[in-house]
């Protein structure tokens, strides 16, 4: 397992001394546990990003569904008479 130091002000150490002590939880955990879902969000803000700059490439290229089709299917779901996908 790696290992690294970190500088921070004053009153972040106090808040992190706090919560560690309130989650008897050594500080190392909570600094690994933020670090995690800090890395977890952004790594989540990344693929959003990416699929959005693939979306506009599609509507730029004129791949689109037309959002009436979109509803229609969506109300088909569950009849007798479920539509295909729109394409």
């Amino acid at each position: 397992m790696g290992m690294t130091s970190v500088r921070m002000p004053d009153d972040l150490m106090e808040r992190l001394d706090a919560t560690a002590a309130r989650l008897r939880r050594s500080k190392g955990w909570v600094i690994n546990d933020a670090v995690r879902e800090y890395l977890e969000r952004e790594e989540l803000q990344q693929h959003r990003d990416q699929e959005t700059r693939e979306a506009l490439a599609e509507l730029e290229a004129g791949s689109l569904v037309d959002g009436d089709d979109v509803l229609a299917w969506l109300d088909s779901w569950g009849s007798d008479n479920e539509l295909e996908p729109p394409r």
